[in-house]
């Protein structure tokens, strides 16, 4: 089946829309990507229906929500026309779309997570079915519904050589562990680029630290290192995850701008070592996904704190920006399998579970 995947991460900063060829399992082919920036104002947006809802003790209606959500759903809409324009491919030709949606808040221990986008009114003006709420139904049945991406992981492993860890760096990172027999086990690791991005926007207002440059210029503040990282969520076993603001820059207020980012960068770095002590046995390679491969600085404080040497997934030839859509996009076929997408091992879910909620282009 032909399958398309968006997916909006934690980080603002745009929407990646990719295809891929896949049965669900083993067969895995990607066909196109495309990335769309949001403008300030869908941000500003974005981040207003965030702060509403993490003061909220459960998801409610909102007006700054309901705005958010509309613009967010007419944006996926134009990934998906931009995205069959780039690759040629026709809408009948598609068989769904995995549509993760942004989330907004992450409340497993409350029963509850928040992914805006609607996934019927996504289905109408595409006219491909939909299946969305990809979380839903894990974080129901008690499950963390985070992370989702290792089912996908395991698929593109393919023959590897096992134990591996699959480490994406996005807003928040987390780890992949595939071992014998394709044993998954998954969690948050920690901030991964957010706490960065945050404190270089409030310091000098910029999107995020390009190339680590400014890290790889300041110096690691060890005493505000170690108070960042005591805190029990790194001694929790998985698996365990995150909402994008539980941690804040607060800790490194007082501290130059290349200080503050090295010391933030040093901070992902350690609860990526930190994370290891979690796993079964120490993986033979770390691969990694997400914006934060691209970035130096961070890759050398995390060779130095792991001694482990990350690799891009790119070098594989998987695409690091778009396995997380290409993620959606497989999670989706497997929802219309009913093939599980989450495991005890990745989220905590008692049994391998399905998800997803399907919206029919033709009645919509």
């Amino acid at each position: 089946m032909l399958a398309i995947g968006l997916m909006s991460g934690t980080s603002l900063d745009g929407i990646d829309a990719a295809l891929i060829e896949t049965d669900g399992e083993g067969f895995v082919r990607a066909l196109g990507f495309v990335g769309s920036d949001y403008d300030d104002s869908d941000r500003a947006l974005l981040a207003a229906a965030t702060e509403v809802a993490l003061a909220m003790a459960t998801p409610g209606e909102h007006q700054a929500i309901a705005a958010a959500e509309r613009l967010l759903t007419t944006r996926h809409a134009a990934a998906v026309e931009a995205l069959l324009s780039k690759t040629g491919i026709a809408r009948e030709e598609i068989g769904v779309i995995g549509f993760h949606g942004q989330t907004i808040a992450h409340r497993p221990d409350r029963g509850w997570t928040w992914q805006l986008g609607d996934g019927a009114a996504l289905a109408a003006v595409t006219g491909i079915d939909v299946v969305g709420d990809l979380r839903g139904a894990d974080v129901a049945a008690g499950g963390q519904g985070a992370p989702l991406l290792p089912v996908y992981h395991r698929a593109l492993a393919g023959d590897l050589a096992r134990p591996i860890a699959v480490l994406n760096l996005g807003g928040v990172g987390n780890i992949t562990f595939i071992g014998q027999a394709d044993t998954l086990i998954a969690f948050d690791t920690g901030p991964a680029n957010g706490l960065i991005d945050s404190w270089v926007e409030a310091e000098r207002g910029l999107r995020f630290d390009t190339d680590g440059a400014l890290a790889s210029a300041g110096r690691v503040d060890e005493i505000v290192l170690t108070n960042m990282l005591d805190h029990p969520y790194f001694d929790a076993p998985p698996p365990k995850s995150l909402d994008r603001n539980d941690f804040t820059i607060q800790p490194a207020r007082g501290l130059s701008l290349e200080d503050g980012a090295a010391t933030l960068t040093a901070f992902t770095a350690q609860t990526v070592a930190d994370a290891l002590r979690h796993l079964p046995a120490r993986p033979l390679r770390l691969l990694v996904a997400g914006g934060g491969r691209r970035n130096p600085t961070m890759l050398a404080m995390i060779a130095k704190r792991t001694g482990l040497t990350p690799e891009a997934t790119d070098s594989l030839g998987w695409d690091g920006d778009a396995v997380e859509a290409e993620g959606f996009a497989y999670m989706a076929v497997r929802s219309l399998r009913r093939l599980p997408i989450s495991y005890p091992g990745t989220t905590g879910v008692a049994a391998p579970l399905t998800g997803g909620t399907l919206h029919r282009a033709a009645a919509a």
